[in-house]
């Protein structure tokens, strides 16, 4: 019988292997095919999609530009109510980045008084990715700023509380940093509560 697991162990290292490079596929960067067709002249007109100069909104409302990096932009869409669900993201009390077109970039979810990170999520480029910030709920609501792969996530709150209620929205900017040095900013609010 050594041969037959000896076949079992060839045949799962095999399907374990293929699995891999699908994963490495599925999760490859879509920007070069994308940087490929635009170093092409075009003769049609951009697409509604495809930035342009006069685009101001791509995805979410930007405050500014793509910042340094390798030229592409940095695109951060909102969250939907089904990637919020699909998330699951573990914790008693959340906050929320919401930019001033009352789109929601950014949701992060801790326990009280917890060592544990917190866990977040932002969607970019139309794929949600997981965020994390040192110190649970505590750590997350006065400027936080969370990681992920290739990414760095900041929170500046820049004001005072807009109104009076238990939980109020705070004036805030995000600001998307790229592992390649790109920048990106957006205006709006950061809200912490249940």
């Amino acid at each position: 019988m050594p041969f037959t697991k000896r076949g079992a162990n060839l045949t799962v290292t095999l399907l374990a292997s293929l699995l891999v490079i699908t994963l490495i596929t599925g999760c490859s960067n879509p920007s070069s095919d994308a940087e490929e067709e635009a170093a092409q002249p075009s003769s049609t007109p951009p697409s509604a999609e495809a930035p342009n100069d006069s685009d101001k909104q791509e995805g979410a409302a930007p405050s500014g530009q793509t910042r340094g990096g390798d030229g592409s932009e940095i695109t951060l869409n909102a969250l939907t109510e089904e990637d919020m669900n699909e998330s699951s993201l573990p914790g008693e009390l959340g906050c929320q980045f919401t930019t001033d077109d009352r789109e929601v970039l950014l949701i992060a979810m801790g326990n009280v008084g917890s060592s544990d990170a917190a866990q977040g999520v932002v969607k970019v480029a139309g794929y949600v990715e997981r965020v994390s910030a040192p110190g649970g709920f505590n750590g997350i609501t006065e400027s936080p700023t969370f990681n992920g792969k290739g990414k760095t996530v900041h929170i500046e709150v820049t004001g005072d509380p807009s109104e009076g209620e238990e939980s109020p929205p705070r004036p805030a900017m995000l600001t998307y940093d790229r592992a390649d040095g790109a920048q990106r900013d957006w205006q709006g609010e950061w809200r912490c509560g249940p």
